[in-house]
């Protein structure tokens, strides 16, 4: 081991890490299965992958590539040495509109391809659901493929080139032609018979190496033949692909039927009208989209639904051809939508979906391995209802969808792998050879990998596997490159990782309520769908954005999940409570929440740091922040009582940098003044509120620690603006904290009795009906989220939860509320992390909208993120965080008024851009005066 990390750190120098943590980030993709590689390498240039080969194939050990990490058939992990071609070799480096192509690097993201052909009207015609984190060196090694590719075709169609470099060492362009490789024109002209037969049947059988293509009247096309061979025969070094024209315009047929297999019986008709895709949608799944993502656009009548998108050189036309296909679709209600936002939401079902059928109906966790099967066309209805009746025999549920159109369909199972994994190879078997009684592909989109490698005798002949070895031992005869998948396969059982984990259940923290009570069933959550390390702009929403930063799999929500489950199974990560490696993979998470609700298998990353935080320093001297900012409700409170001079003391430099380093804390950071005076001192002297037509009901101000310490002015803000609006308002009497600060140090005992005198205090006005409307996000979202996670056996905890209300919400309620006219006023608005992934910022548009305002809404973090960006070791990261979104918002925008109810998205933009922000209340205030916050 140490030999070959040697040897590695000599050919590619700051680009190698045998770390524990690092090789747990590797040891599992987006598959079922745990393999801990020896070494992971980072190469920056070509030259490094040919360095690589060369110490792998001298010192005879295995060599995985590995693109984003999102195979779903264990394709990208691997015993020895695996190459991350995603973090540096992942540039679009040409695009040429005259021949329609483009020469890509093998880690370049799929979205980035797609934005650099835009402006030519070019597009990469296959476009699978994680093309914002896919690169394209990893779809041409599973020979992805899309929605889109009844339209254009899979990976396979769209290959020119390939610069490539196989087992032995031998570097090459792969195009037409049999001629690089020495005997490969031998070894076709005498399997005519066999390659003629048994592949290329139909334009899904992804199972197996797609050796169709050297025949002589395909082309004799070796690019297309070793796209789909899964880094089994040789490693990307580049690719020319071919690009396809965007359609001018599009629109959508969708189309109502009784089950999915009667949609499936539509779609050989359909296919007539040539579609872009034909996507199938499950009653079952739709309504799991709308359960956690809210509503979603009407369907038409039924319980299973095609979504059929067709082109046109004009709206007219595509509209036209839509209605076409309506028409003649034997539908029992069809709907015919435009490009636009509707069409958008209707796609959305489908992409939210595919990460939700991550668990089923009845929220189990549902398991890839056989989540991608295709047939023929002709053939889908009659597999689906014999499947069907397969998974009723074991017993097993999922949720289906799928590219229709192309026979492919996707789900998860139940597959019961924690407790009895026993059960997954008999099913497997079983539905490996009803998929060949109906012609079809054990794989249709994500390749064999682990999980289907071994069942490939149940599709092809003898004569076939046997092809398969030859082709492989030509560029690969030491079995060097990814062994173990597609020739002489691991058992499909073999090397799971849920089994291998051991039970962690709850004790004292958190309850882990959704997940059985235990928090290795947690963070088994993540199954590697890789959702945080896309761009927010490819992806939405605000997940990760320490990955964003960094561009390290081991700051985002996967790489810490991955570290996690490592943890639990115990032989790697064997710290326990204590590692080492947990610590540095939790280091530079903000605790933002984010994942919580933006990745698609509810991962909440922020969550399970804080249990690991408790659990590792129960009983236990903590870092000194924990002590300083995890208690700063309480400090906040002493400094109450002589704001001026704590403010003085402060506002000496040298001292302020010397108490900071004291702490843990970075001294470059300013510290936000207390105000002078704190609201719930000021609110003691004011006069009892003017009685008003209060004719809206009561409702509860809640003061948390944060406003009434910092930021008085936004209480003070809301009180007028609800009375304004016709409610009897009341403000929390005393200190009613929600301990978030105790919360995310994991500091949860202290934190719990703290969130129990929340409750005495608050229970009675959520019992009479009565809204509390929270003013600082993060505070609010505990109430939402947290406070039922830690006391959960507390019916008054529910009560308070379902009780609480940002102050949009309320007011976008309260229909002929009379917004302010801010007509004219630029706003930009940035939503904080923690009301994102517990209410959402749609109420908060809604109520803006009203006004008149013009709002841009900031999608990511600002960085600062309570504790996290003002602890020592972090402020780079913070100020990164924040140029990924919010500083660029603010530069682009000099004289828009700054909105900003978070006071850790306020201190930020205070600290870094000198920029003034005014919370919500704050706008809406009829009385105040905007202006002064431009």
């Amino acid at each position: 081991m140490t030999d070959l990390v040697q040897r590695l750190e000599r050919a590619v120098p700051g680009g190698v890490d045998a770390s524990t943590r690092r090789r747990a980030e590797y040891s599992s993709d987006a598959s079922n299965y745990r393999v801990v590689p020896r070494v992971v390498v980072f190469p920056r240039h070509v030259d490094d992958v040919l360095a690589v080969v060369e110490v792998a194939r001298t010192a005879g050990v295995a060599l995985t590539a590995r693109g984003g990490g999102t195979s779903v058939a264990g394709n990208a992990v691997g015993p020895g040495i695996v190459v991350d071609f995603s973090r540096h070799l992942r540039r679009v480096l040409d695009v040429d509109p005259g021949s329609a192509s483009a020469l890509v690097e093998p880690g370049a993201v799929l979205t980035s391809l797609q934005a650099a052909a835009a402006p030519h009207g070019l597009r990469f015609g296959p476009d699978p659901s994680t093309q914002a984190r896919c690169t394209v060196g990893g779809m041409i090694g599973t020979n992805a493929c899309g929605p889109r590719t009844v339209a254009h075709g899979t990976t396979a169609d769209n290959v020119i080139e390939l610069d490539w470099v196989d087992g032995t060492g031998r570097r090459f362009t792969a195009g037409r032609g049999l001629d690089p490789v020495p005997g490969l024109a031998a070894l076709v002209g005498s399997e005519l018979a066999v390659l003629r037969t048994e592949l290329g049947r139909f334009g899904r059988q992804v199972s197996g190496y797609g050796l169709q293509h050297l025949l002589p009247e395909r082309g004799g096309d070796l690019a297309k033949a070793l796209t789909g061979t899964e880094g089994t025969c040789g490693l990307l070094l580049g690719a020319r692909v071919r690009l396809v024209p965007v359609a001018p315009a599009r629109a959508l047929a969708v189309l109502g039927y009784p089950t999915m297999a009667a949609a499936a019986d539509a779609v050989p008709s359909l296919l007539a009208h040539r579609p872009l895709a034909v996507e199938g949608l499950d009653r079952r799944l739709v309504g799991v989209v709308r359960r956690h993502r809210g509503r979603v656009p009407e369907l038409p009548a039924g319980a299973g639904w095609l979504l059929v998108e067709v082109g046109g050189d004009d709206q007219a036309a595509a509209l036209a051809a839509a209605r076409a296909v309506a028409a003649g679709a034997g539908a029992l209600e069809t709907g015919v939508v435009g490009a636009g936002p509707e069409a958008a939401a209707l796609w959305r079902i489908r992409e939210d979906g595919a990460g939700l059928a991550g668990r089923t109906p009845a929220g189990a966790p549902a398991w890839p391995g056989w989540e991608d099967a295709a047939v023929p066309p002709e053939r889908l209805g009659a597999y689906l209802r014999d499947f069907d009746a397969l998974l009723a025999q074991h017993g097993l549920d999922g949720l289906l969808f799928g590219h229709f159109g192309d026979g492919c369909v996707h789900v998860r199972l139940d597959l019961p792998l924690a407790g009895a994994p026993q059960r997954l190879r008999p099913f497997l078997v079983d539905a490996a050879r009803l998929v060949a009684s109906h012609g079809g592909s054990l794989s249709g989109e994500h390749g064999d990998g682990r999980a289907r490698g071994e069942l490939l005798p149940l599709m092809y002949s003898p004569s076939a596997i046997a092809l398969f070895e030859r082709f492989k031992g030509l560029f690969d005869p030491h079995d060097l490159l990814n062994p173990g998948v597609v020739v002489r396969p691991a058992p499909v059982d073999e090397q799971l990782r849920r089994p291998a984990a051991r039970p962690l259940l709850a004790v004292g923290g958190f309850g882990f309520a959704a997940d059985d009570g235990d928090f290795t069933t947690a963070v088994h959550r993540c199954v590697g769908v890789g959702k945080c390390r896309a761009d927010t702009s490819a992806a939405g929403g605000f997940i990760c954005p320490s990955y964003l930063a960094t561009r390290d799999e081991k700051d985002s929500t996967r790489g810490r999940a991955r570290v996690l489950q490592e943890l639990a199974n115990g032989t790697l990560v064997d710290g326990g409570w204590r590692a080492a490696e947990v610590q540095d993979a939790l280091d530079l998470c903000l605790s933002c929440k984010a994942c919580g609700s933006d990745c698609p298998t509810g991962v909440d990353i922020a969550t399970y740091k804080s249990e690991f935080l408790y659990r590792a320093y129960h009983g236990r001297f903590r870092p000194r922040r924990h002590y300083l900012l995890g208690r700063l409700p309480s400090w906040a409170r002493l400094a109450g009582l002589a704001p001026r001079t704590v403010n003085g003391v402060l506002a000496i430099r040298p001292l302020r940098r010397a108490l900071l380093r004291l702490g843990g804390l970075d001294p470059r950071r300013d510290v936000p003044r207390f105000a002078v005076p704190a609201f719930r001192r000021w609110w003691r002297r004011q006069p009892a509120l003017p009685a008003g037509p209060a004719h809206r009901g009561p409702v509860l101000v809640w003061v948390d620690s944060f406003t009434d310490a910092f930021s008085p002015g936004a209480a003070r803000a809301a009180v007028r603006v609800l009375t304004a609006a016709g409610y009897a308002v009341a403000v929390s009497a005393g200190e009613v904290c929600c301990a978030l600060t105790w919360i995310t140090t994991g500091q949860l005992d202290h934190a719990k009795t703290r969130l129990r005198r929340l409750l005495a205090a608050f229970e009675p006005h959520a019992r009479a009906g009565t809204p509390i409307v929270g003013l600082e996000p993060s505070c609010t979202a505990v109430l939402r989220g947290d406070l039922v996670e830690l006391l959960g056996d507390d019916p008054r905890a529910h009560a308070v939860a379902a009780a609480t209300r940002t102050l949009a919400e309320l007011l976008d309620g309260a229909g002929d509320w009379a917004a302010p006219d801010l007509a004219g006023t630029d706003v930009v608005a940035q939503p904080h992390c923690h009301q994102h992934a517990t209410a959402g910022y749609d109420a908060d548009l809604r109520v803006l909208r009203r006004t008149g305002a013009e709002v841009t809404a900031i999608a990511g973090c600002c960085g600062l993120a309570g504790n996290f960006g003002m602890e020592a070791g972090h402020y780079d990261v913070s100020v990164a965080v924040a140029e990924n979104a919010l500083l660029p918002a603010l530069r682009s925008a000099p004289e828009a008024v700054l909105l900003a109810d978070g006071f850790s998205c306020r201190t930020q933009a205070d600290h870094l851009a000198g920029r003034r922000s005014v919370h919500l209340a704050q706008l809406l205030d009829p009385g105040a005066d905007i202006t002064r916050h431009r």
